[in-house]
């Protein structure tokens, strides 16, 4: 079956909301661990609010984790359905 073909079944996007959604949560998760480990653990979340989502950091901040997840999404449910 063809992509395009599979993209029609509503099966593949109950399964791409199945592996999209964590791998976000996930994702986001990391990447705050990863770039503030310090300022989490000591409490200062306006630190982490600075450096991550005021004047419209989180834009971008977002954006990546988003396009990073569709297309992991994507790649995954694809490659598992039959």
């Amino acid at each position: 079956m063809t992509f395009s073909e599979k993209i029609k079944q509503p099966i593949f996007w109950s399964n791409f909301i199945k592996i999209a959604l964590p791998f976000f949560i996930i994702l986001i998760v990391m990447t705050l661990l990863w770039r503030s480990w310090s300022d989490i653990f000591a409490g200062n979340f306006h630190a982490i609010s600075e450096s991550h989502f005021k004047n419209g950091k989180w834009i971008a901040f977002f954006a990546s984790k988003t396009i990073a997840s569709i297309i992991y999404g994507l790649y995954v449910t694809n490659k598992n359905m039959k």
